[in-house]
């Protein structure tokens, strides 16, 4: 006995957010993984983050990387990068490049 798939219209729809972080120097993927999910869940909770279904793609150069998100949390999401300020007390600033629902879009977007 098979699973049937789920039909599209029951799937949850998924945007890309590509993010660039300013900082002085360039950053390590790790570091900035750990400190996107710490943020996240701070500002979100539990609940908020479990609904956004945030993904942190393993796509990261020159300080660009994407995450993947459900579309009606991407301006939760958007709102809690903006709100990181250090990591390993070094100054960042977070910037949303672009939100989009194609994953090759995103991926020409970061160079790669």
């Amino acid at each position: 006995m098979t699973i049937k798939p789920i039909l599209p219209s029951l799937r949850e729809k998924k945007r890309y957010i590509v993010y660039e972080i300013e900082s002085e120097r360039k950053m390590r993927f790790e570091d900035i993984k750990n400190s996107i999910n710490s943020h996240v869940l701070g500002f979100l909770g539990e609940l908020g983050y479990s609904k956004s279904g945030l993904i942190i793609m393993d796509m990261f150069k020159n300080n660009k990387g994407i995450l993947k998100t459900n579309n009606k949390e991407v301006d939760n999401i958007k709102t809690s990068l903006a709100l990181i300020e250090k990591i390993n007390n070094e100054k960042v600033m977070f910037k949303s490049i672009l939100v989009t629902g194609v994953l090759n879009k995103a991926k020409i977007k970061i160079g790669g």
